[in-house]
């Protein structure tokens, strides 16, 4: 069996290569210097010479809210173009499994709460990332309608936001866990008596560690192989004030937390209604928050400056 997958230099993609060859498995790893997935005839001469099996779609151009601020049409194109790529060539190749990674982001941006997958059409996205959100619900649209025209057996997976070692720690594009964790580090070791962090610390997350996200893509590749979507997640939500205090904690910035109210707070509140996971593939998330969050703080603060 050859596997593929795209993305697998990345945050998740590293996290699910190594779950791979622990099974024995020696994915191909498509690095961006070497091919991109935007380009339709590369990716196509790329399946032709690597005839691929199974393909874990990871691939993507994404950040948090000030990064899909700034390239809202750069996220939609590149997210929209690699997934349609690596579908028509999944099709066209005959490749028996293909497992895309969607985004909560998706969601319309007041979604009940929790978050299930039947709402997922009930309204747009939240406006800062919208764009990606859309792009990515549109590959669903594209996996169903190909598993029903030309039974290619492509399953997408809904997972919450994600933090653990190797994230992107990039102030400019990171998501708000690393962000956090490097402002309070670098603010405790320089003196600082506070950091400012965006919005009014209102809105509510979920996070999964990234271990067991990878956990996920390997049980549903294997296990799973229906239309529907499927979220991944804890089912566990934590305003962004309180994550921030924790991250804090774990930090030792003991500093005050100011609020600019000036900034973007993003969606109102994400919380995922996660029982189909578990029903469809097994799934369960096992790291604990703590845990999870201290092991993330150590990996950054081992990489030293």
């Amino acid at each position: 069996m050859t596997t593929i997958v795209t993305g697998g230099a990345g945050f998740l993609g590293s996290h699910l290569v190594d779950l791979l060859r622990a099974d024995g498995i020696e994915p191909i790893v498509p690095r961006r210097a070497e091919i991109d997935l935007t380009d339709t005839n590369a990716v196509a001469t790329f399946f032709e010479e690597t005839k691929p099996t199974q393909v874990f779609h990871l691939a993507a151009e994404v950040g948090g809210i000030g990064a899909n601020r700034d390239n809202p049409g750069r996220y939609w194109y590149a997210n929209l173009m690699m997934g349609v790529n690596v579908l028509e060539q999944a099709r066209i190749h005959g490749t028996e499994k293909v497992v895309m990674v969607g985004t909560i982001c998706s969601y319309p941006k007041f979604a009940p709460i929790p978050f299930r997958e039947e709402t997922l059409w009930d309204g747009y996205p939240e406006e800062t990332n919208a764009p990606y959100g859309v792009a990515k619900k549109a590959l669903l649209v594209g996996a169903q309608a190909y598993r029903e025209q030309y039974g290619l057996n492509a399953v997408v997976l809904l997972p919450v936001n994600l933090y653990g070692p190797r994230d992107n720690f990039d102030l400019q594009s990171s998501h708000v866990i690393p962000a956090l964790i490097r402002k309070m580090i670098e603010a405790r070791d320089s003196g600082a008596a506070e950091v400012t962090l965006w919005g009014d610390g209102t809105p509510t997350r979920e996070f999964l560690f990234v271990e067991d996200a990878a956990r996920g893509l390997v049980l549903a590749g294997r296990d799973y192989n229906g239309p529907e979507p499927v979220n991944l997640g804890t089912g566990t939500e934590i305003s962004i004030k309180d994550l921030a205090h924790s991250v804090a904690e774990a930090t030792g910035f003991d500093g005050s937390i100011v609020w600019d109210t000036t900034k973007p707070n993003g969606q109102p509140r994400r919380q995922l209604e996660v029982s189909r996971a578990r029903e469809q593939f097994g799934f369960e998330a096992e790291t604990s928050f703590a845990d999870g969050l201290a092991q993330t703080v150590a990996w950054f603060e081992a990489q030293g400056a």
